[in-house]
């Protein structure tokens, strides 16, 4: 019998052209794999299509639900976002898609697992650290590592010379990943960042701010221990909670950014991404923040965030560190239950008023108006112990200023 390799398969260009080429390399048979995390009609007519291109069986893995609440929700909580603009939408989903390979490639006993992830991009560090954490016995194939194709022209070379259909059309060879979190754009005329991006043409989402409502809508939120549990009042899913803040903030222009980033193998890219629901999603979390966590560690937490993302990032989902964080984020997020609500007008979120039980506002505090819990005349003493190290810097320039000039 043949031994097996299980293909990370989306149907897009380059896992198209992979099956071919498997079986024209390597004497294997090829069990084609898509991990469902939320592509929408990008899953339609896969299995046909990768059986129909030489693969021996399809799996078709549906874990919309458990993405969201194993992956994105506890990214919300750390408030992680990759160097203060990237929601992380096309990392956040590589752990999942990873583990479900490293699944189903023991039940299959398989020896292999292939990408189609570039020798010039990140995918490949997030998917080979996964399976190096979670099945080190497996052996990686990483076909752009290896073959002789250069570009996305030749790979389209390639399946036209093989009489295979091309899944995309000439002209719109944009390299694109999507999920129920996000859609990512690269190439093209993005690889210029002197270029403004064609968003009429780009967008799959979102809307451009001209063409959202001239009227404002409003959303509300309620959280329960910083994962969000009802839309607007109503009970449901965390799937359908992120589907609906999608259309949402779609037709708002909520979440469409512009940016070049810092790759994991070290250079820099450029890249189209759609967040609209989840650009709501942090920034309701963060209101509610403002009001239940105290200061400090509110300010250490900022600090985790940022070393959140960068795990998230460099495709250290299953690691030590990680799992470390998010126990402390779990830890922060006790008292970060309650209400927010959203005013979105032309790619602008407005916050429109928070509650929470756990508030730490207090209005008897906050207020000018003199309150039992604060009395004016102790900040005096709190401004001159505060103040102190000043006084002391002042006087000894003071002092020193006086010799030099008595010499």
């Amino acid at each position: 019998m043949k031994e097996k390799v299980v293909l990370a398969y989306s149907g897009g260009l380059d896992t198209t052209v992979i099956i071919p080429w498997l079986k024209e390399n390597y004497d294997y048979e090829v069990i084609a794999v898509c991990v469902d995390v939320g592509q929408g009609k990008e899953t339609d007519g896969l299995e046909e299509k990768a059986k129909k291109t030489g693969a021996s069986k399809y799996y078709l893995v549906d874990c919309k639900e458990e993405f969201v609440k194993e992956c994105i929700f506890p990214m919300i909580k750390a408030g992680a976002v990759y160097e203060g603009k990237y929601l992380l939408g096309t990392s956040i989903a590589r752990p999942i898609i990873t583990e479900k390979l490293v699944e189903i490639a023991i039940k299959e006993g398989a020896v292999a697992i292939c990408h189609g992830a570039t020798g010039k991009g990140n995918d490949q560090v997030r998917f080979e650290l996964t399976v190096k954490a979670l099945a080190p016995e497996l052996k990686i194939i990483a076909p752009w590592r290896i073959w002789d194709i250069k570009s996305r022209e030749d790979e389209v070379e390639y399946l036209e010379k093989r009489g295979i259909e091309v899944p995309m059309k000439k002209g719109d060879t944009y390299s694109r990943d999507r999920n129920l979190w996000h859609i990512s754009h690269e190439g093209l005329e993005l690889e210029d960042p002197s270029k403004e991006p064609r968003y009429d043409f780009l967008l799959h989402m979102s809307v451009t701010p001209e063409k959202a409502p001239d009227k404002a809508e409003y959303v509300e939120i309620e959280f329960e221990k910083g994962e969000p549990v009802k839309l607007n009042g109503e009970n449901i899913s965390a799937a359908k909670i992120v589907e609906k803040l999608n259309e949402i903030g779609g037709r708002n222009a909520i979440g469409t950014i512009d940016m070049v980033e810092n790759r994991v193998v070290g250079m820099k890219s450029r890249g189209v991404y759609e967040t609209p629901g989840g650009t709501i999603l942090y920034a309701a979390h963060k209101e509610l923040e403002y009001l239940c966590l105290d200061k400090e560690t509110q300010s250490f937490k900022s600090i985790v965030a940022n070393k959140f993302a960068e795990a998230v990032y460099a495709g250290q989902w299953y690691t030590p560190l990680r799992e470390a964080l998010s126990a402390f984020v779990d830890s922060t997020q006790k008292t970060v239950s309650g209400t927010v609500k959203l005013k979105l007008y032309k790619g602008n979120i407005i916050p429109a008023g928070a509650k929470s039980k756990y508030s730490l506002y207090n209005e008897s505090l906050a207020s000018f108006t003199t309150g039992e819990l604060y009395n004016h005349k102790d900040a005096e003493g709190f401004i001159n112990l505060f103040g102190l190290p000043l006084k002391v810097n002042a006087l000894v320039k003071k002092m020193n200023s006086v010799k030099e000039e008595e010499k």
